[in-house]
C-alpha cells in the first residue's frame, strides 16, 4: 500500500513504516503527529484510487522524528577577466517524519 500526497507545492510517494524528509517545519518538535490532508492518490490490494484533485474522506498520518540537515551545496560565481570571485554555501534544513498510517 502507499500513496502520493502534495505539501507545499512538492509530491511526495510514501508507505507505511518509511521516513521521508520535507521542507522544515520549525514550530513542531520530535514525536508530534502531522497529518496530510491532500492525499492525490492511493493504491492498495491492486486498486488504484485517483483524487480529483484529491482522494476524498483520506489522509496520511505521520510522527516527527526530528530536523535535519541537507547536503551541503557549494555556489561558486565568476566573472571572467575580472578579478572577481564569490563563493557561498547553502544547506537545506529538513523535517524527517515517519509514516505510520494511511487511511482511505
Amino acid at each position: 500500500m502507499y500513496a502520493v500526497i502534495k505539501n507545499e507545492g512538492k509530491q511526495y510517494k510514501v508507505e507505511p513504516g518509511k521516513s521521508l524528509e520535507i521542507d522544515l517545519k520549525g514550530n513542531l518538535k520530535k514525536g508530534d503527529i502531522l497529518e496530510f490532508n491532500d492525499v492525490l492518490m492511493i493504491s492498495k490490494e491492486g486498486e488504484t484510487f485517483i483524487g480529483k484533485p484529491t482522494v476524498e474522506n483520506a489522509k496520511v498520518i505521520s510522527e516527527v522524528q526530528g530536523h535535519v540537515k541537507g547536503k551541503k551545496l557549494v555556489v561558486m560565481k565568476f566573472r571572467r577577466r575580472k578579478d572577481s570571485r564569490t563563493k557561498n554555501g547553502h544547506r537545506q534544513r529538513y523535517t524527517r517524519v515517519k509514516v505510520n498510517e494511511i487511511i482511505a
